[in-house]
This record gives C-alpha cells, structure tokens and sequence, in this order.
C-alpha cells in the first residue's frame, strides 16, 4: 500500500498534468482558428474574395486529421506524455485531440465534468482566437497574429517538459476492457455510427466555427469594426464554454448515449434557425447552436471511452478525429463553394442538412446501446 506521502505526489503529478493537457487544448483550437479571422483583413491586402481566400486553409485542416492517426497509435505504444509535448511545440497540431483525450480519460476520477472543463478550455481557445487575432491585426500587423501565439507555444512546451514526468503506465499495462463491454456484432454496428457521427460533427462544427467570424460581419446588419466581430465572435464561443460546465453536471444525472441524442436534436435546430435569422437574433441563433456544438463534443468523448478499452482508446480517438478534421478540410472547401454560390443562406442550409444525419445517428446509438446499459445496471445495482 503506497504511503500517505506517495500518494499526495501522485494526485499532484495528476492534477499538473491534467492542467497542462487543458492549456495545449486551448492552445491547439487557438492556432487553427487564427486564420478564418485574419482572412477577413487579408481580402483589403490581397485584393482577393472570401472564398478564394478561405480555401486557402483546406490542406492545413486535412492534415489535421490524416497526422491524427499515427498520432494516437504513438500515444498508445509510446508515451502520450511526450505527444503531448510535441503539440504544445507547435509542431503538430494533430497530436492534442486523440492524445490529450485520451490521456484525460486516463487520469480523469469524475470522467464528465474533466471532459466538460477540458471542452471549456478548448472552447475558450477558439473563442480567444478571433477577439485577440482581430486585436493583433489591427495593433500590429497579421504576421504578429500568427508570430505571438507560436511563441506562446514554444514557451509551454519547455515549462511542460520539466514539471511534468514521464508517465510509468506503458502500453503493457492499460486496460483491454471496457467499462461497457458490447457484443462484436454491437461493437461493429455502433463503430460505424460513430464514423458517420465523426464525419457530421466534423462537417458542422468547422461550417460554423470557420465561417462565425465572416457571418457576423456580414449579416449583423450593419458596418461592423472588425474588432467588434471579433469580439462578439469570442462572446458566442463563450456561450459553448458555458453550456460544456452544464454538460459535464448532466452526464451524473442522465445516460450519456440519451443525452447525446438530446443535444445533436438541439444542434440541429440551432443551424435552422441560425440559417433563418438575422440582426440581434442572429447572435442568439448561433450562441444556441454553438452551446449544443460544444456540448456534443463533451458527450460524444464520453460515450467512446465508456464503450472502448483503455489500450485502444488513443487510436479510436485518432480514427474519429481523423475522420473529423478531415471533414474539417472538407468545410472549408465547402464554405468557398457554397458561398459563392448562395451566400451563407446556402452554407448554413446545407450545415442543417448535414446537422440531421447527426441527429439520426445518435439516435440509432441511444436505441441500440439502451438495452446493454439497462442489463448493467441491474447487474450493477445488487453490488452496490
């Protein structure tokens, strides 16, 4: 039995650890979301469109995606510690997501509200980028918008290598069952749900958080400063960082696979009624539908790693991240093509489309994993 003091260093260790991943968290959705903001300023240096100009990211989110394989392969048979480390670098912004989480997973006692905390910091990472891009464009230039976080980087990256010790759990000695273990017929099917959910949330959530900065400043209705669409960009992430808190309290309370399908119906009337609206009411539509964005997120990490082994949980993650980002290069292109086309009536259309796939995928999910649930928890209840 390990000693009073053994102890106390260990639950140290974990909490600066975990502190660490939810500052590269923060970091990481920081730099992917500095250029949709600095391209706004960048059509009056250009002399190019929007579209033309935003398309411009696509290969920087596909390889978001493609690294995040190998990544979570690496986090599992080497050390997510050292991933984690690359990341904070700058070198590889791939690494945080099917790493970090996983090594959240990993460390997290109350699973739902790290999760939830850990989805505010990234949350608020985005929100940050456009106000403070927007501040040092208009301060400094658009090159000190990318100079001054790349930094910040560096620096974070040194302090984490030295407080932070390698981690003693190897790959040997991780967990090869669930905390839900599912048929392999089951596994199969809700495995394939989840590729279709990845691709969805990947879709949706970069639609709408790429294009948030260019929305406002087009459809608010007025001449709008850009550091003024910056910040009311900052105020409706925020509105997600709010509704990750209530999120991770509401997984305690409720089945995670139902709440799931809850929040990707709310989703979708978000995109609809932010497709429909304009002016003030436009700020509501989006900060609702970037709550329920947010909130999916935190959920839909939960239900993975409650139906995945320790052991496989960083290449699952890697596979749905893959997946994701890589339908965040899509989106990009997407915004381009459709923005030509139809302006944001047509980009915001088809994001509600793609929003209700979601929302019936979820759905399968929560029918087929009930009965599972329901047996373990009779089998549960006895033992307690």
């Amino acid at each position: 039995m390990p000693s009073p003091a053994t102890t106390t260093a260990v639950a140290s260790e974990t909490k600066l650890s975990i502190g660490f991943i939810n500052w590269a968290h923060a970091l990481d959705h920081y730099v992917m979301l500095i250029f949709p903001t600095v391209v706004i300023g960048l059509e009056i240096v250009y002399g190019l469109s929007y579209a033309e100009l935003i398309a411009l990211g696509t290969p920087a989110f596909i390889a978001f995606g493609v690294f995040s394989l190998p990544a979570g392969w690496l986090g599992d048979r080497w050390s997510r510690r050292n991933m984690i480390a690359l990341t904070a670098l700058g070198l590889f912004a791939a690494i945080y997501h099917p790493v970090g989480t996983a090594m959240l997973i990993q460390h997290a006692t109350l699973r739902g509200r790290s999760l939830a905390f850990n989805g505010v910091c990234g949350n608020l990472g985005a929100a940050l980028a456009a106000g403070m891009t927007a501040a040092l464009l208009a301060g400094l230039g658009w090159r000190a918008a990318f100079l001054v976080p790349g930094v910040i980087c560096v620096a974070s990256a040194v302090v984490y290598l030295r407080l932070v010790p390698d981690e003693k759990r190897k790959a040997a000695s991780r967990g090869m069952v669930a905390d839900v273990p599912l048929g392999a017929a089951l596994a199969a099917t809700i495995f394939g749900l989840f590729v279709v959910i990845a691709l969805c949330a990947g879709l949706v959530f970069n639609i709408v958080s790429v294009a948030l900065p260019k929305i406002v400043d087009e459809r608010l209705g007025s001449n709008v400063p850009l550091v003024l669409v910056g910040g009311l960009a900052t105020a409706v992430f925020m509105c997600g960082a709010i509704a990750q808190i209530a999120v991770g309290r509401l997984v305690e309370k409720f089945p995670p696979h139902i709440l799931f399908a809850v929040i990707a119906s709310l989703q979708f009337l978000g995109v609809l009624w932010a497709a429909q609206a304009s002016g003030k009411m436009l700020i509501v539509a989006l900060a609702v539908t970037m709550a329920a964005i947010y909130a999916q997120v935190t959920v839909n990490d939960l239900v993975i790693a409650r139906y995945t082994a320790d052991a496989w949980r960083g290449r699952v993650y890697a596979v749905r991240y893959f997946l994701t980002f890589l339908a965040a290069g899509a989106a990009v292109t997407a915004i381009a093509f459709l923005y030509g086309r139809g302006g944001f009536d047509l980009v915001l259309g088809t994001t509600a489309t793609i929003a209700l796939g979601f929302v019936v995928a979820t759905a399968v999910i929560a029918v087929l994993v009930n009965g599972v649930e329901k047996q373990r928890s009779r089998v549960v209840a006895p033992a307690e």
